[in-house]
């Protein structure tokens, strides 16, 4: 090995960059290795069709933790969020809801539906925002860890004690939302189907389950604890497309030292005796460090990337059964003119344009999506959320023209029969289109060019096992000190000297940053340990 590093990042997305920058801080030397040919993972920006620019996985930001934008001076590096003036836009059959812009509009969007649901908005809202606090104050710390004894007690005390401070209403509700379906929790709480949806969106984003699946009602959560400037539950869009994001990232690294090595996919986890001891590169190149930080998933890590004599056999097969999959199909759509919806007709921009625009009007709808993916790979009405972004940002396209995200839940993550994505994934765009072609009549005929990411093609240009988006399941078994397996939910592999700093441990997936940041602590608090043994 010609080259020594103090740590090494393998994957140079967004949490990767995180966690290399805080180690670059404390004054490591620091590598970053990356498969492909621009740094960001999937929060990149990329043309994909001339003169056409979009966030071609990830595309919009909220769940970004604010400490992370201070620490790496985002915004005094030139990073810019516009917030949306409503957050989603639901057109159904005949008519449409929206939902955001203030409680108060909120409000008087659900009285169309149902005075009661109206009503109950603002306790809803209220109930939610008390859980998600403890989730935003619980995203920065390390869960405790399974078998560290009194040092995993204390940290279950001290993590608690939030939890066990709130009332018996609100700890009532912390456990509807990590036991329930979303469908259970949200008839405890509305009775029109429309407002239902528009909520229960959120439980099967980047979730290959039905909202009537146990658990997902926590998933519908992760998705609210974010803000966006200040504002608490809001989202925005990241000028320059989520691109913008890493590579500001990666400027903060390259100005403290962190080297980012491009096209230099790793092939192997060096180990020796019980010790990493770097990464060997698909060219060859072998690369010593005493700490390995991996941003890829842990069902990457540790079926591809780790030696099975290396780790235990129980561990092995404990991770050969890590739940990963999320069933996301990813498209991006260059436009001549915006979508002219039958519900609210119109070719110019307005407000619903630049929200969320999301088909899936009722919870059987998203029910159906899944069971039909099981049954056949995918449905014939799937689920799509379609984010504009060009709507606020002109940048991304020439001018009067625009690019869409179209972000498409229940596409089943191997296909049955033995079918292969290479040979279905032109097939299950058509579909896609024809679903937004039935809400927009002039959708089909604007699309100047497509480009498709089934999840198959999320597993090889991202690394995305099965396609999942979260880097394995959001489910109760795999969350907080249980993320990614029981016993190593503190960011440390069963391998000394080996970390997880990606989305596959807590808090989970999103463009959060708090595996990095979190990752990083434990790497430094362990360094400082053995410092302080050694003398």
């Amino acid at each position: 090995m010609t080259q020594r590093y103090d740590a090494l990042i393998i994957g140079g997305g967004h949490n990767g960059l995180v966690c290399a920058f805080y180690l670059a801080h404390a004054g490591l030397k620091v590598r970053v290795l990356e498969r492909r040919d621009i740094v960001g993972g999937a929060a990149v920006t990329e043309e994909f069709h001339p003169g056409f620019r979009n966030s071609t996985a990830s595309y919009t930001v909220s769940l970004l933790r604010p400490k992370v934008i201070r620490d790496m001076r985002l915004h005094e590096r030139g990073w810019r969020i516009i917030e949306r003036t409503i957050s989603n836009f639901l057109p159904h059959d005949g008519g449409y809801l929206k939902l955001g812009g203030g409680t108060a509009r909120t409000q008087a969007e659900f009285a169309r539906f149902s005075a009661k649901d109206a009503e109950t908005f603002p306790k809803y809202e209220a109930a939610l925002e008390r859980v998600a606090e403890v989730l935003r104050d619980l995203s920065l710390k390390t869960p405790p860890n399974a078998g560290s004894g009194v040092r995993a007690l204390l940290a279950a005390a001290s993590q608690g004690r939030k939890l066990a401070g709130m009332d018996i209403e609100a700890q009532r509700d912390v456990m509807d939302l990590f036991v329930k379906s979303a469908r259970d929790f949200l008839d405890s709480w509305y009775e029109n189907d429309f407002v239902k949806a528009a909520f229960g969106f959120d439980a099967v984003v980047g979730n290959y389950a039905s909202p009537d699946t146990s658990g997902s009602a926590y998933v519908l959560l992760h998705h609210v604890f974010g803000e966006v400037n200040g504002k608490k539950g809001t989202w925005g869009h990241s000028v320059g497309g989520m691109g913008a994001i890493t590579q500001y990232m990666a400027e903060a690294c390259r100005d403290l030292g962190v080297e980012i090595s491009l096209e230099s996919p790793v092939a192997k986890v060096l180990v020796d005796g019980k010790r990493v001891a770097g990464v060997r590169l698909e060219s060859g190149e072998e690369i010593a460090a005493g700490v390995v930080a991996s941003n890829a998933g842990p069902a990457l890590l540790y079926r591809q990337l780790v030696d099975s004599s290396d780790m235990s056999p129980e561990f092995a097969r404990r991770m050969d059964h890590f739940k990963a999959g999320s069933g996301t199909f990813r498209m991006n759509v260059a436009l001549s003119e915006l979508p002219d919806f039958a519900v609210l007709p119109g070719r110019d921009v307005a407000e619903h344009h630049t929200a969320g625009i999301i088909i899936s009007p009722t919870l059987d709808y998203m029910d159906r999506a899944f069971t039909d993916a099981k049954a056949k790979g995918w449905s014939d009405a799937p689920i799509v959320e379609m984010k504009i972004p060009t709507s606020v940002d002109d940048s991304l396209a020439p001018p009067g023209m625009h690019v869409a995200s179209l972000f498409c839940q229940q596409f089943a993550p191997v296909l049955p029969g033995g079918r292969s994505w290479d040979d279905e994934r032109e097939k299950a765009a058509e579909t896609i289109i024809d679903t937004v072609t039935r809400h927009a009549p002039n959708f089909r005929k604007s699309i100047i060019a497509t480009q498709i990411h089934s999840p198959l093609d999320l597993e090889r240009k991202f690394g995305l096992i099965g396609g999942d988006i979260m880097h394995g399941h959001m489910s109760l078994d795999q969350l907080w000190a249980a993320r990614p397996l029981l016993g190593h939910g503190d960011y440390r592999g069963p391998i000394k000297g080996l970390y997880m700093c990606g989305a596959g441990t807590h808090p989970g997936g999103g463009v959060t940053g708090a595996p990095g940041h979190n990752a990083a602590h434990e790497i430094l608090r362990d360094r400082s340990m053995l410092g302080w043994l050694l003398g």
